[in-house]
């Protein structure tokens, strides 16, 4: 069955009978303004305003093909290679995690806390960076002094793009975060943020498809025999790199919140676990 014709209006009708087979009725429809919003160029809350506008040979085939890839569960993010992060444009691929709704509530709360401490020359380093995307809209926040560390050269390959793309002055760097003898070749931070893996092994079937298959293994999941092993070496870290006064933020898994916190609770005056927007223990602030 071929679309009835080009215009963007056929377009969705034909395919959104498609992905209707794979997702409800609106998330059908979002995915499709969205490949229309990316392939045509045009504002994503503007597609119905052009639903009589029709679409060249090759920018159809970029939609039928997308819808393929849709229809394999991908996520949206891959195919159209970039995601929105609190406003910034942030390039995704299966080296770096997508960013999560999460993920933008820490940043924020943050910025909150930094706000309210009037603190000013901040040195921050955000450990697992992935994308960039916490580095980066913490540097555009605050115009601390921002470094991001991780071990794939391919997810800073990314978040040095994604730095350029948002004229954000972060400094990322090669780390091997689990090598004690290379974290400690890092100087002292005022604030420490992480978001790194925590999600156990044993909840893989928890995790929906396009995630397990798509998105990296190595960013999401840990032995369930270490579940906390990046945890533990950040506290460790934190001992000696920590500046006096300063805290750490982290993105925790919401089924090991008070072990997560306990890590903490021995070196650090208070380590705090705050609920997220969906009331799950998502986050530990440790000062």
């Amino acid at each position: 069955m071929k679309v009835r014709s080009n215009k963007i209006s056929d377009i969705i009708k034909h395919y959104q009978l498609m992905l209707n087979e794979l997702y409800d009725s609106n998330s059908s429809n979002q995915l499709l303004r969205e490949l229309i919003s990316y392939y045509i160029n045009i504002p994503f809350n503007e597609v119905s305003l052009h639903f009589n506008k029709r679409v060249s040979e090759s920018q159809l085939l970029d939609i039928h093909f997308g819808v393929k890839r849709l229809l394999q569960n991908e996520p949206i993010q891959y195919i159209i290679g970039e995601t929105e992060f609190l406003d910034l444009r942030i390039k995704v691929n299966p080296n770096t995690l997508i960013p999560r709704p999460e993920t933008e509530e820490l940043v924020m709360k943050i910025e909150e806390s930094i706000n309210k401490s009037n603190s000013k020359d901040l040195s921050i380093i955000d450990i697992g960076s992935g994308s960039g995307c916490i580095a980066i809209a913490i540097q555009k926040i605050t115009k601390a002094k921002v470094i991001g560390i991780d071990f794939s050269e391919e997810a800073l390959k990314t978040a040095k793009e994604n730095a350029a793309i948002n004229n954000a002055e972060v400094d990322f760097k090669k780390v091997d975060f689990l090598n004690e003898s290379e974290r400690n070749k890092l100087p002292k931070f005022d604030i420490i943020i992480s978001n790194p893996p925590y999600v156990q092994n044993s909840e893989k079937e928890l995790m929906s498809k396009n995630v397990l298959d798509f998105e990296p293994n190595t960013a999401l999941f840990v032995e369930n025999n270490n579940p906390l092993i990046f945890y533990k070496a950040i506290a460790q870290f934190a001992k000696t790199h920590l500046n006096e006064g300063g805290s750490i933020w982290l993105e925790i898994n919401e089924y090991l919140a008070e072990e997560t916190a306990e890590l903490f609770r021995n070196e650090f005056n208070i380590s705090e676990i705050i609920i997220d927007f969906r009331d799950n223990a998502r986050f530990i602030h440790v000062y």
